[in-house]
């Protein structure tokens, strides 16, 4: 051995011996005492020989938290560890098609101007093209929208007038010059204030992050602002994503303000029921998307793990976390969808897989699954999916009953806990907890505090679980080409969010209170294009999408 190399060895020697060193120089609060108090919160039994011996190195691993807790770990920052939804040997579609919508040349400009609160994005589109409004009128006309309703809702955090008019007029002097971008050209949106927008405080919708800039566009804002849609307005939001509570107040379900909207895109659902923007970025983890347009009578996507990039995103839990649109159809679902899917270059967990959306499909020619067991049950909104199987059976479904995989997803939940706890880690132990609205036993400051008692092993054994009930649905979903479930019954919610699985929700009728309910269609992984044309014709059968809230 040269002697260059014999010094580096030697050097590393000592680095080593001094990083344990440094790791064990303190001692904790470690006694046999502590440990037997301990296996009582993990299921665990030792002999009081064995908790002896564990003290030097539960001491040495104390040391080496307190020196972790030194580094500051900004909630941008993801784990090397990252979540794989794809099943063993499964391929995927690699051929791009080209994408196709409806014809929406019959639009004209209503009589009532007001009526373009609810007009569709692929109608908004067409007269945008064709000029007889401009992107500036359209966007002063929702900006007087949000300012008058927004309030009453409780759904706006903040505002992006000066940006949205700059946006605006660019939209129409490319238009006249010849340029047009594709159909959100011109087209005023809004997102959950989880993205950030450059310029514009991104809060979070908790007091902790009140003043909160990051001086960036999200991924999502930057394609969407690359297709020419113009952002009017930053979105509320449950506090860090749970619920509709934020720290401005309850967000409003605008079919009944003396009810919230659901969470955590909150804000989105409200405002894109209300009409106060065409179409909104929203998020899930485990029904964020899915709930609020439940109660608000939308219709949104939420997209296979994976297809969309989360940069620029408050980050919750990075195994779960999915960005999608929430919009007043179908269609409208998959134009927004069609701008943003697909890698950044900044998000290593998303795929370059196609995204073939084509509406004129036979439902004859398909398998449709169905939940047999939970449309059996007796839940509050059997009436209505009783009556969305039977339209689908109308238009030629042939509808296969199915059960889902038997694993205990609800025993998985804390795999989301575990990791929001890692997301807002600072929070908890700076005590800033504290500020954020909700304080009761089921809130995040109470869930983050438990969730640090979390075993690792716990944590990785779970996600073990859930690789298992990947490989089942996979199995499942070999014989059935996507399935039909009640949104909120049963375990499907967060069973296709654990492992993945993308959801269109649509308005399926009325509760008895006169408040929307939904229908859910789950397809395969990153085949969203199938599940979006199905959808659209369930809902070109029906008029559940063209009902409005009456709010003024």
């Amino acid at each position: 051995m040269c002697k260059n190399h014999s010094k580096g060895f030697i050097k590393i020697g000592l680095l080593l011996f001094m990083s344990l060193f440094f790791c064990a120089r303190e001692e904790g609060p470690i006694s046999k005492e502590n440990i037997k108090s301990a296996e009582n919160l993990l299921d665990l039994s030792f002999t009081d020989a064995e908790r002896d011996s564990m003290q030097g190195e539960l001491r040495d691993n104390l040391s080496c938290y307190q020196e972790i807790h030194q580094f500051q770990l900004d909630n941008s920052v993801p784990p090397v560890l990252f979540f794989n939804p794809i099943p063993i040997s499964i391929k995927f579609n690699s051929q791009q098609r080209f994408f196709q919508i409806s014809d929406y040349s019959y639009t004209q400009m209503p009589k009532n101007p007001d009526n373009l609160a609810f007009y569709t994005v692929g109608e908004l589109a067409a007269l945008i093209k064709s000029r007889p409004i401009s992107s500036i009128e359209l966007t002063q006309f929702f900006l007087e929208r949000l300012k008058k309703l927004g309030p009453k809702l409780e759904c706006v955090i903040t505002l992006t007038e000066e940006s949205a008019l700059k946006q605006a007029q660019q939209a129409d002097d490319e238009l006249k010059a010849g340029k047009y971008r594709g159909l959100l050209h011109g087209i005023p949106y809004g997102v959950k204030d989880l993205l950030a927008a450059k310029g514009y405080k991104t809060t979070w919708g908790a007091m902790p992050y009140r003043e909160q800039v990051i001086e960036q566009d999200a991924a999502v804002v930057e394609k969407l602002t690359a297709a020419g849609a113009v952002l009017v307005a930053k979105l509320s939001m449950g506090a860090l994503a749970w619920g509709d509570v934020w720290f401005g107040g309850k967000t409003r379900n605008p079919w009944d303000t003396t009810q919230g909207s659901s969470g955590s895109s909150a804000g989105s659902a409200s405002a894109v029921s209300a009409g106060l923007v065409p179409f909104a970025i929203g998020t899930e983890t485990w029904g964020a998307i899915v709930s609020p347009s439940t109660v608000c009578g939308t219709t949104g996507l939420r997209p296979t793990y994976g297809r969309v990039s989360r940069s620029g995103a408050m980050a919750f839990s990075w195994s779960m976390d999915k960005i999608g649109p929430i919009a007043r159809s179908v269609e409208d679902c998959a134009i927004v969808f069609n701008f943003i899917y697909g890698p950044d270059g900044n998000d290593q967990m998303v795929y370059d897989l196609p995204f073939n959306y084509q509406p004129q499909i036979s439902i004859s020619d398909l398998k449709i699954g169905y939940l047999k067991k939970d449309f059996d049950k007796q839940y509050d909104f059997k009436r209505q999916d009783s009556l969305t199987l039977e339209t689908l059976k109308s238009l030629g479904a042939q509808l296969i009953p199915i059960e889902l995989p038997e694993i205990p997803v609800n025993k998985l939940a804390f795999i989301l806990s575990a990791e929001a706890a890692v997301a807002f880690d600072e929070l908890t132990r700076s005590g800033k907890d504290d500020l954020l609205v909700r304080q009761i036993k089921n809130a995040w400051p109470n869930i983050f505090r438990a969730s640090r008692l979390i075993p690792a092993v716990e944590y990785i054994n779970a996600n073990r679980i859930r690789h298992l009930l990947i490989q089942q649905m996979a199995q499942l979903m070999e014989k059935i080409d996507l399935y039909i479930a009640p949104s909120w019954e049963g375990d499907n919610l967060l069973l296709t969010n654990l492992s993945g699985y993308p959801c269109v929700v649509v308005p399926n009728g009325f509760s008895e209170a006169g408040t929307p309910t939904s229908i859910s269609f789950i397809g395969r992984l990153f085949d969203e294009g199938k599940i979006l044309a199905v959808a659209k014709k369930y809902q070109d059968a029906t008029n559940f999408h063209q009902k409005h809230p009456e709010i003024n």
